[in-house]
This record gives structure tokens, C-alpha cells and sequence, in this order.
């Protein structure tokens, strides 16, 4: 049986006085895929920032390896969880290969070994990722999934057994999308690293064939498989409207599609 790797218990977190996310409570298994879904304004990047300390709980307990959140240095902590936070657009000064090899500050150390030892996990992260070819670009001059599949790469250079990724598919062409939702399932199953991700693709969540966990007012109002999570009850109490569904003609299986009342 897995041991849970994650455990969030009654948390609940305040921004700008304002209760953000209330009475969450959610355990995420080692080697597990979570996809956050839920509308704009529901507390999945709040949720997201709280297992990281970005955001503070008002109350509640994280737990992260049977360890206390707060109990964790940012070191430690770090060597546990690697963030892909939302893409930004802001100019980097970095290379790829500089920006990748920055993820290993968890494990800085003046001995030789170490050092080797940094060289071998950013070429795991460049290859793993297929960004070899850009390590030697600048950030700032690649394409928007040029850039994702790097943070990523960075992500996995921590050598971090889970990663959170908030919004990895934003403002990417389909067939970047794709690419992406294909590298981070490869991640998770080939080298087991507990992925959640916190997403506006529905049709990616529960493509993702992970455990989908749905937001609305800040409280959890699914957390299921995907089979169950692409129904049109359910689709309409997340997000208030309806929804068509098709069958994709290679793979059977289910896509929504929203409908537009006019």
C-alpha cells in the first residue's frame, strides 16, 4: 500500500482579508496524479502556494512526508517539493543550462562529489525534457513551450519526489499542450515523482488518468476519477453552465464541451 506523501487537514487561508480557501481537507498518495480543476477565483493556486509556504494557512495542518509543513527548513523543503509556478513573461538573464543547474540550490555543498553530482541531475532534467539543444539559448528568447518544458527541466533537476504545477498549459498552441500533458504523465509514471496540478483544461484533467480534485468557493465539491468527474451534473455544479459530451473516435473516451447559451 502507498504511503501518503501529502496530507492537508481543515486548512483554511486568508489573502487581503478575504477567506480564500475554508475547511480543505486532502491526501495525496506517493506516485500519485492530481489534477486541480475549478473555476477562476475558486483557491486552486492559493491551495497550490500553501503546500510551498507562499501563502499562509489561517488555520488547518500541511503535512509533507509525515513531517509538519512549518517544521520543514526552506532547504529541506525543497528537497521534497519542487513548484512550477504560472508563467510570468518577465526577461531572464539566465541560459537555460544556468536556469536549470540554479534548481540544485538544495543540495549546494563545496565537495567535489557534489558537483559532479549537480552535472549529472541538470543532464537528466535536459534530456528527460528534450531541451539539450537549448541549453546555451537565454531564457527570455524561447517560445512559450520552450519555456515550460525548461521550468519543468528545473523542476526536475531538484530531484524533488513531488512537483506542483500551477497552470503549466497557459497561453500554449495545442500542440504544445499536448507535449506537455504527455511529459509530465511520462515523468510521473516512469520515474514516480507525486505530481498535482492545478489546471483550467478539464479535457486534460481527466485525460491526465490521475484523481481529479475540483474547487468552487473555495471549498472541495469533487475529488474522484475521471470517468466520474466527466458528467454533466457534476461539470454544472462545478462551473454553472452546461455541457456536451463526445466520444474521440481513436481512444473512446470522454470529452466536454461547453455550451454556450446565447
Amino acid at each position: 500500500m502507498k504511503k501518503t506523501i501529502i496530507s492537508i487537514d481543515h486548512l483554511s487561508c486568508v489573502l487581503g482579508g478575504k477567506e480564500i480557501i475554508r475547511d480543505i481537507s486532502l491526501a495525496v498518495t506517493e506516485g500519485e496524479y492530481v489534477s486541480i480543476v475549478g473555476p477562476n477565483g475558486s483557491g486552486k493556486t492559493t491551495l497550490l502556494k500553501s503546500l510551498v509556504r507562499i501563502v499562509r494557512a489561517k488555520q488547518g495542518a500541511i503535512t509533507i512526508a509525515g513531517k509538519p509543513l512549518e517544521k520543514y527548513s526552506q532547504r529541506e523543503l525543497a528537497r521534497l517539493v519542487a513548484y512550477v509556478p504560472q508563467a510570468d513573461g518577465l526577461p531572464s538573464p539566465f541560459s537555460v543550462e544556468e536556469f536549470v543547474t540554479m534548481a540544485r540550490y538544495p543540495y549546494l555543498s563545496s565537495f567535489s562529489g557534489a558537483r559532479k553530482k549537480n552535472e549529472e541531475a541538470v543532464a537528466f532534467a535536459l534530456e528527460t525534457t528534450e531541451t539539450c539543444h537549448l541549453a546555451d539559448r537565454l531564457l527570455s528568447g524561447l517560445s512559450g513551450g520552450e519555456r515550460q518544458r525548461v521550468f519543468i527541466a528545473a523542476a526536475l533537476a531538484q530531484e524533488a519526489p513531488v512537483m506542483l504545477l500551477d497552470e503549466p498549459t497557459t497561453f500554449l498552441d495545442p500542440k504544445h499542450v499536448a507535449d506537455i500533458l504527455v511529459l509530465l504523465e511520462r515523468i510521473n509514471k516512469e520515474h514516480g515523482v507525486t505530481t498535482v496540478s492545478v489546471t483550467h483544461d478539464i479535457n486534460g484533467a481527466a485525460l491526465s488518468g490521475g484523481r481529479v480534485v475540483a474547487l468552487k468557493n473555495g471549498t472541495v465539491v469533487f475529488c474522484g476519477e475521471p470517468g466520474e468527474f466527466m458528467d454533466k451534473k457534476i461539470l454544472n455544479e462545478i462551473y454553472g453552465m452546461r455541457f456536451h459530451f463526445i466520444e474521440h473516435p481513436e481512444t473512446g473516451k470522454r470529452y466536454a464541451i461547453p455550451v454556450v447559451d446565447r
